[in-house]
C-alpha cells in the first residue's frame, strides 16, 4: 500500500500536468497581451485611415475648384497650389504612418494567431496526458481499495495492543515496522542473529512478540527462520 501511494504521488503524468498547465498560463499571458496589442493597432489603423481620408477629401475639393477656374484671384490661386502642394506632402507623410501601423499591426496578428494554434496543442497534449492520469489514478485507487479490505481482514485477528505497536514502529522504522526472520537474519535491519539468540527465540511461545536486539522491529518467525 505504501509503494503504491508513493507512486500515486509521483505519477509522471502529475508533473507532465503541472508543467503543462504553467506553460499554457504564460501563453494565455502572452495572447491577452497580444489581443491587447491587435486591437489597440486596429483602432490606431482605422484613425490613419480616417486622417488619410480626410485630407485626401481636402485636396480632392481644393483640385476641384482650381481646376474649375473657381479661384480667379492670381494671389488667391498661388495660395491655393501652394496648399495642393502642402496636401500632397501630409497625405505622403499619413500614408507612411498607414503603412507602418499595418505592418506592426500585421505582425502582431500573426503572432497571436501562432500563439493560438500553440494553445490548442497544448490544449490537447494535456487532454492526452490528462486521460492517461486518470486512467493511472484510477487503477491504482482500485488496487490500494482492495489491499485496505484485505487488511483490515488480517487486522481483525490481530490484538489490539500488538496493532498498535506495529503501527508506531511503521512510523518510526519508515513503514517497516514488522520484518521476517529468515536464515538466522532480521529483514528489517539485515542483522545476524548469534547462537544465544536464536536459542532464546526458538524456546518462546509462538504468540510471544519477538522484537530484534538491533532496530527493535517485530520479528516474524518463519519455516526459514533457521531455529
Amino acid at each position: 500500500m505504501d509503494a503504491l501511494q508513493h507512486r500515486l504521488r509521483t505519477l509522471p503524468e502529475t508533473a507532465a500536468l503541472a508543467d503543462l498547465d504553467a506553460r499554457r498560463k504564460a501563453l494565455e499571458g502572452t495572447i491577452r497581451d497580444l489581443q491587447v496589442d491587435v486591437s489597440d493597432l486596429t483602432e490606431e489603423q482605422r484613425k490613419a485611415d480616417a486622417d488619410v481620408e480626410q485630407v485626401k477629401a481636402r485636396r480632392v475639393r481644393d483640385q476641384g475648384m482650381v481646376d474649375s477656374g473657381a479661384v480667379g484671384d492670381p494671389k488667391a490661386l498661388e495660395r491655393m497650389l501652394g496648399e495642393l502642394e502642402s496636401l500632397q506632402r501630409r497625405i505622403a507623410s499619413l500614408e507612411d504612418t498607414e503603412l507602418e501601423v499595418m505592418e506592426r499591426l500585421e505582425e502582431a496578428q500573426s503572432a497571436l494567431d501562432a500563439h493560438l494554434v500553440e494553445l490548442g496543442k497544448l490544449e490537447e497534449e494535456a487532454g492526452t496526458v490528462g486521460s492517461v492520469h486518470s486512467t493511472k489514478v484510477a487503477e491504482i485507487e482500485a488496487e490500494l481499495a482492495q489491499l485496505r479490505e484485505e487488511r483490515s481482514a488480517v487486522a481483525a485477528d490481530v490484538p489490539g495492543d500488538l496493532l498498535a505497536l506495529y503501527e508506531k514502529l511503521r512510523d518510526q522504522k519508515g513503514g517497516v515496522g514488522a520484518a521476517a526472520l529468515r536464515a538466522r537474519e532480521c529483514g528489517g535491519c539485515r542483522l545476524t542473529l548469534n547462537n544465544t539468540d536464536l536459542a532464546t527465540i526458538a524456546k518462546a511461545p509462538a504468540d510471544e512478540v519477538i522484537r530484534c536486539e538491533e532496530c527493535n522491529r517485530i520479528l516474524v518467525r518463519t519455516p526459514e527462520s533457521g531455529l
